[in-house]
C-alpha cells in the first residue's frame, strides 16, 4: 500500500482479509475471555492483553503512520494514556526528559509524576528549536509540533539527529498534524503518539490514543505497560475508530483548506493580533513546516482585545461550538486562558476548523467579531 494515495489508504487500512459472506469490516468484539485450553500461546488469550478489534486498528494505523513499514501500534484508552505510556515506560529514576514548556496542558501533571519518581525533567519551548540546548545526557526528548495552542513549529529532523548523537530517544506528538500532515516515523523519531480523541477520528465521539514504533523492543515497553495499568479502549470505541479513518482523508483536505481560508481572511482584520496557522506563508512556523508537514492541521490560533471581547465573539458564533477540543468535522472555539495552564493572552482563541462549507464558515466568523467588536 506505500504507493496509494491517502485518501485509497485511508478507506482500507486495516481490513481483513475477504472472506465469502463476512463483513469487510468485522464488528466490535466483546470479550473478557477467549477458550483457552493448554499453553496460552495463541494471539487472544484475556481481554487486558488483546483484542481481535484493537487488532484491527492497530493495523490501519500502522499504514497511515509510515506505510510500506513494519509498523508496531498500540492502541490506548485516550491520547494521555498513550503519552502516559510512553513517558512512564522509558523513564527511570535518575533519567533525564526534556518536555516542551508550551505543550499540551496536561503536560505539567505527568511532569510532576516524573519528579515525583525521581526523574529530572527539562523544559524548552518548541520554537527556534530550543530544545536542543536541553538535550545533554536526555533519556527521551519529547516533541509536540505544531505546539497546542500556540502552533509553533520545531524542526523534527535536526532534533532527531542531535538526540540520536547524544543517545536519547525521541517522542512526537502528532495529534495535531495526524499522519496524513505528518509522520514522525518519516522523520527518523522512536515513537510517533496522538490523541484520537481529535481529528484522528474526526467526530467528538471517542476517547482514544495510539502510540507507532519501528522498533519492536521499544513497542514491547509500550504494550507492556498497557497491560500493567490497564489503559485499554473499549472493543466499541476501537471498532468506530477504525470505522471513522475511512473518512479521514476527506475529512482532513476539507478541514484544513478551510482553516487556510478562515486564517486569510482573519490576516485582513484590525482587531485579531497573533494569528498563528503553520500554513499561512507568512507565518514564523511556515519554513519548518513546508519541509516537513504535508497538511498544516485544522488550529487556527488568534488574540482578541481581552477578556470581555472574546467571550463576545464567541457567543456570536453560530456555527462554532465553544468546545475545549479540537479537529472534529464541526467547528470549535474557546478561550484558551479560561483553564488557568496555558500562557496565552487573556482574548487568546483557539479555533477548531471543522468541515462546513467554507463561504458559510468564515462569514459567520466576520460576523461574530463585528458583534463582538462593536459590542465593546
Amino acid at each position: 500500500m506505500s504507493t496509494m494515495g491517502d485518501g485509497t489508504r485511508a478507506v482500507r487500512a486495516g481490513l481483513p482479509e475477504p472472506e465469502q459472506y463476512e463483513p469487510t469490516l468485522p464488528g466490535p468484539v466483546f470479550a473478557a475471555h477467549f477458550h483457552l485450553s493448554g499453553d496460552p500461546t495463541g494471539p487472544y488469550t484475556y481481554g487486558r492483553d488483546t483484542n481481535p478489534t484493537w487488532t484491527h486498528l492497530e493495523r490501519a494505523i500502522g499504514e497511515l503512520e509510515a506505510p510500506g513499514e513494519s509498523v508496531e501500534t498500540t492502541v490506548f484508552a485516550s491520547g494521555m494514556a498513550a503519552v502516559s505510556a510512553v513517558l512512564l515506560s522509558q523513564a527511570r529514576s535518575g533519567d533525564v526528559i526534556v518536555l516542551p514548556d508550551d505543550g499540551y496542558q496536561a503536560l505539567p501533571l505527568v511532569r510532576a509524576q516524573l519528579e515525583a519518581y525521581g526523574v529530572e525533567v527539562r523544559t524548552a519551548p518548541t520554537g527556534g528549536d530550543a530544545q536542543l540546548a536541553a538535550l545533554e545526557g536526555a533519556r527521551l526528548l519529547w516533541i509536540e509540533t505544531p505546539s497546542n495552542p500556540g502552533l509553533d513549529v520545531c524542526d523534527v529532523r535536526r532534533l532527531v539527529e542531535a538526540a540520536h548523537a547524544g543517545g536519547t530517544l525521541v517522542a512526537v506528538d502528532n495529534t495535531l498534524a495526524t499522519p496524513l500532515g505528518q509522520r514522525p516515523l518519516e522523520l527518523g523519531a522512536d515513537f510517533s503518539v496522538a490523541s484520537d480523541t481529535k481529528g484522528m477520528t474526526g467526530h467528538g465521539d471517542i476517547l482514544l490514543g495510539h502510540v507507532a514504533c519501528l522498533d519492536p523492543g521499544l513497542a514491547a515497553g509500550v504494550r507492556r505497560w498497557r497491560k500493567v495499568v490497564g489503559a485499554i479502549p473499549g472493543p466499541m470505541e476501537a471498532w468506530l475508530a477504525h470505522r471513522s479513518l475511512a473518512t479521514l482523508e476527506l475529512r482532513i483536505e476539507r478541514q484544513c483548506a478551510n482553516a487556510l481560508a478562515l486564517a486569510e481572511v482573519l490576516a485582513g482584520h484590525r482587531e485579531v493580533t497573533g494569528l498563528r496557522y503553520p500554513g499561512l506563508p507568512t507565518d514564523p512556523s511556515h519554513p519548518n513546516a513546508v519541509r516537513q508537514m504535508r497538511r498544516f492541521g485544522s488550529v487556527v490560533s488568534f488574540v482578541l482585545a481581552d477578556r470581555e471581547t472574546a467571550e463576545r465573539f464567541l457567543s456570536a458564533l453560530r456555527l462554532a461550538e465553544d468546545a475545549t477540543s479540537f479537529g472534529g468535522v464541526r467547528s470549535t472555539a474557546e478561550r484558551r486562558a479560561r483553564w488557568g495552564g496555558d500562557a496565552v493572552p487573556e482574548g487568546f482563541i483557539r479555533f477548531s476548523v471543522g468541515a462546513e462549507n467554507p463561504a458559510d464558515l468564515v462569514a459567520d466568523v466576520e460576523r461574530a467579531l463585528a458583534e463582538a467588536v462593536d459590542g465593546g
